[in-house]
């Protein structure tokens, strides 16, 4: 499945083999090899970063197999929500989807700013939470919190946080 693709990708020695923009070549380089000075990313955090990376940047350059995963989404996506693409990435109670999500966001704000034509790549983000102290938890995600997860969890570079700030 999915999962065995993104294994297969993740094995790659070369950035230049991987298939995405430079962007999110140094992102992926820096959540694997950087050395945090707090908690690193957990692996899960990182898969499910890799997998909604591989499908977005990656599967749609990769041939039939890959193509049979991304039929599947679009008819999903079309018979839940029709004109609305969704992917949705579960993740057990304590993985940290927190951290995930300021991932994904750093990725789409970081290209979006850096390739501004693409449309593989957004920089607005609706957040849905089921209540108040839910949504305050995820202040976090907002780049001018001082206690954002792209500054205090290192999870951009610091040449790429202006991009995130934008």
């Amino acid at each position: 499945g999915v999962r065995a693709e993104v294994d297969r990708w993740r094995a790659l020695p070369n950035p230049r083999d991987w298939k995405v923009s430079p962007e999110t070549a140094r992102l992926l380089q820096h959540w694997r090899q950087h050395r945090f000075a707090g908690p690193r990313p957990f692996f899960c955090q990182v898969e499910a970063a890799e997998t909604a990376i591989w499908l977005t940047e990656v599967a749609p350059q990769s041939g039939k197999n890959a193509e049979k995963y991304l039929a599947h989404l679009d008819a999903a996506s079309a018979h839940a929500n029709p004109g609305l693409a969704r992917l949705a990435l579960k993740l057990a109670t304590g993985a940290g989807k927190t951290t995930v999500m300021a991932m994904l966001i750093a990725w789409q704000t970081v290209n979006a700013v850096r390739h501004s034509q693409s449309r593989r790549f957004t920089r607005g983000f609706l957040i849905v939470t089921p209540g108040i102290t839910i949504r305050d938890r995820l202040r976090v995600l907002l780049p001018n919190d001082p206690d954002n997860y792209f500054t205090t969890r290192e999870l951009v570079p610091g040449d790429m946080l202006p991009d995130i700030e934008r």
